[in-house]
C-alpha cells in the first residue's frame, strides 16, 4: 500500500488538481482514471475533485465530493490522494494562496478571453467557485502531451515544472486522454464504491431478487444517443467503443445495432441469457425506456426490476453486482460497469456483438 500523508503534510513532490467538466459520469470515470495515471507518473500526489452533477432544468451544476460514492483509502493504494475539500482547508493557505494561483491548458482560449479563460460557462464556472477558486495567471503547456507512458515526456513535465515553482498543477480540464487510455483501464480496481454506496446497493439486491442469482442490463436507449448513433461510419469508434470493438479495430466493426439495439436484439440477447445462466432474475438500468412489458411478454415467469430512484451512481453499483451483465458497447456508462467487473473476473457482454474469431480478421 502506497503511504498515504496526513492531509495536513505538504508533499513536497507537489499535487495535480483539475475540473472533471467533460460530460456526466462515465466520461468523467474514464478522464478520472487517465488523471490519476498522469499524477502517478509525474509523482505528484493528486487531489481528489469531487463530480460535477448535473439536475436540469436547474443553471448551474453541483460539485458532490469524491467520497460520497468512493473510498480514498482504495486510491492510495496505488498512488498518494487527497480530497479537494481537504487540499483547499488545510493546504491549500500555505503553498497556493490566494493571488498566487496559476491555472494550465493546452493553447489560449478559443473565446478570445485572455489567458485559459478556466471559468467561462458550466460547469467551469461553478466548479472553481465552489471553493472559491479565482486564477491570477494561465500557464501554456504546448507541446507537453498527457502521454507520461513516455518516460521522455515525463521529464519535459518535470523540468518545464518543477514543483518548488509550480507546486499546484492545477488544469481546466482532466489531464487525460478520452476514451481511456488501454493501459489504465486496469486501474478501475482503485474505485472502490464506499460503504454507504454498497449498503445502498445491498439493500436494493436484497429487496428486488432476495440475494438470488441476478442479470444486470443497461439500456441506453434516450433520443440523445439515437442522434449519436446515426452518425457512426461503418468501422468508425465512437465514444466508449474500443471496449468491444478493441483500440485498433481488432475486434470487428461498429454498428448502428450496437450503438442503439432494437426491442427485439435486446429481448432475444435477454432471453438466451436467462436460459443458458439459469437466471430469473434481471436488474434494469435506463435512462429512458425500460422495455419491461416487452420482456415481461416473452419472459413471463422473469422477475424484472429497476430502482424507484434515479441515482444512476446505485445503478452502477448494482450492475457491477450482477451474476452477469450486458452494456451498450458505445457508453461510457456501461465502461464502469464492465472495467469493474473485469477487475474482479466477473461475465459480460455487449448488445448485438459478437467479437471476431482470429480467422475471421
Amino acid at each position: 500500500m502506497i503511504s498515504s500523508m496526513s492531509s495536513n503534510t505538504i508533499d513536497p513532490k507537489g499535487y495535480v488538481v483539475y475540473c472533471p467538466c467533460m460530460g456526466r459520469f462515465g466520461n468523467q470515470a474514464d478522464h478520472f482514471l487517465g488523471s490519476l495515471a498522469f499524477a502517478k507518473d509525474l509523482d505528484r500526489t493528486i487531489i481528489l475533485p469531487p463530480w460535477v452533477e448535473y439536475n436540469f432544468p436547474k443553471p448551474t451544476s453541483d460539485q458532490i465530493p469524491f467520497d460520497t460514492y468512493f473510498r480514498v483509502d482504495a486510491v492510495q493504494k496505488f498512488h498518494r490522494a487527497i480530497t479537494m475539500e481537504k487540499f483547499m482547508k488545510n493546504l491549500a493557505p500555505k503553498i497556493w494562496p490566494v493571488g498566487n494561483r496559476t491555472v494550465f491548458c493546452y493553447s489560449k482560449s478559443y473565446t478570445g478571453e485572455p489567458g485559459c479563460d478556466a471559468k467561462h460557462g458550466n460547469p467551469f464556472g461553478p466548479f472553481w467557485d465552489t471553493f472559491d477558486i479565482d486564477f491570477d495567471a494561465s500557464e501554456f503547456y504546448e507541446p507537453l502531451s498527457f502521454d507520461t507512458s513516455n518516460r521522455f515526456e515525463v521529464k519535459r513535465w518535470q523540468e518545464k515544472y518543477p514543483p518548488d515553482r509550480f507546486p499546484v498543477l492545477a488544469f481546466k480540464g482532466a489531464p487525460a486522454h478520452f476514451p481511456v487510455e488501454q493501459r489504465n483501464l486496469l486501474l478501475q480496481k482503485y474505485v472502490v464504491w464506499s460503504d454507504k454506496m454498497i449498503k445502498k446497493a445491498d439493500d436494493l439486491i436484497s429487496k428486488s431478487f432476495n440475494n438470488e442469482k441476478y442479470m444486470g442490463i443497461h439500456l441506453r436507449l434516450g433520443s440523445d444517443f439515437s442522434n449519436a448513433c446515426k452518425h457512426i461510419e461503418s468501422g468508425s469508434a465512437l465514444f466508449a467503443s474500443p471496449q468491444c470493438i478493441g483500440y485498433r479495430g481488432e475486434n470487428g466493426k461498429l454498428t448502428y445495432e450496437m450503438c442503439y439495439p432494437s426491442d427485439d436484439t435486446i429481448v432475444k440477447q435477454v432471453k438466451r441469457v436467462v436460459k443458458e445462466k439459469g437466471i430469473n432474475n434481471v436488474f434494469i438500468a435506463t435512462d429512458s425506456r425500460d422495455l419491461i412489458p416487452k420482456l415481461k411478454k416473452a419472459m413471463p415467469k422473469v422477475n424484472f426490476a429497476k430502482q424507484d430512484g434515479k441515482s444512476p451512481h446505485l445503478d452502477l453499483a448494482v450492475l457491477g453486482k450482477s451474476d452477469h451483465f450486458i452494456g451498450c458497447c458505445v457508453s461510457t456508462f456501461s465502461a464502469f460497469v464492465k472495467r469493474e467487473r473485469d477487475v474482479s473476473g466477473k461475465s459480460s457482454e455487449f448488445w448485438a456483438f459478437q467479437k471476431l474469431k482470429k480467422d475471421e480478421l
